[in-house]
């Protein structure tokens, strides 16, 4: 598989979960990967995500301008540091698992460990004009690599946001980081990423994300919410 499709594929892995039908390739790391620093108050972290949560959504390949795949994700256990996610991909037959921090940063895609997580998820308080630096450690033991993750993330807006779903209260935030092979530092990918969060569904309701290397896009696509469902 090409470093093109490679990344198409872990691009969704950070948003969606594994697309089941195809191969793995372990030339770069899923690209959505930044690491704020968790909330200093515990009290701060989501609370009232359950077991049987669901979140349905459309992603779209926005060079050819095509749905490229509908993706369910449903909470199948929780813990007080982590949330675990079964991935199906509407017409695959299998499912893959993700596990995330209670802020939803991305720990676990079934390839990549990630340490201390990606960084994708939220920073509490929510609050326009927050920003940060990140920097992670992602490690792909079957393939015996690694790769050093930074950047920076910044809240920039609050503002409604209708997708099929509805329409959402949501904070916009703004995500630019760079991954680095640690036994080729030539072999980066760069990566711009933006989410809108609503807080009343704990979990986004879109996210766009750009992914390039060697100079060139390689990927871009947008995620929107086609249903949810929060368990009583």
């Amino acid at each position: 598989m090409s470093r093109c499709l490679f990344l198409v594929m872990f691009g969704l892995l950070a948003s969606t979960g594994p697309l089941l039908a195809q191969p793995a390739n372990h030339d770069l790391p899923p690209p959505s990967v930044l690491a704020p620093s968790t909330a200093d108050n515990p009290a701060d972290q989501t609370e009232d995500v359950k077991v049987g949560d669901r979140w349905i959504y459309e992603v779209r390949d926005e060079i050819i301008g095509e749905v490229k795949a509908i993706y369910t994700n449903v909470v199948t256990d929780i813990t007080k540091s982590e949330i675990n996610v079964r991935v199906s991909a509407t017409g695959k037959p299998n499912s893959g698992y993700m596990t995330y921090d209670r802020l939803w940063n991305l720990k676990d895609n079934g390839t990549w460990k990630i340490a201390p997580h990606d960084g994708s998820g939220i920073r509490l308080p929510l609050e326009v004009g927050k920003q940060w630096s990140f920097q992670a450690d992602l490690v792909n033991s079957t393939a015996g690599i690694s790769f050093k993750q930074t950047g920076r993330a910044k809240i920039v807006a609050k503002g409604s946001v209708t997708t099929r779903a509805g329409t959402f209260d949501t904070f916009k935030i703004e995500e630019s980081h760079t991954a680095t092979a640690s036994q080729d530092a030539t072999k980066k990918a760069q990566i711009v990423q933006q989410t809108w969060y609503a807080p009343q569904i704990n979990h986004w309701v879109k996210r766009t994300f750009v992914s390039k290397a060697d100079g060139h896009t390689r990927e871009s696509s947008t995620m929107e919410l086609l249903e949810y469902g929060h368990r009583d």
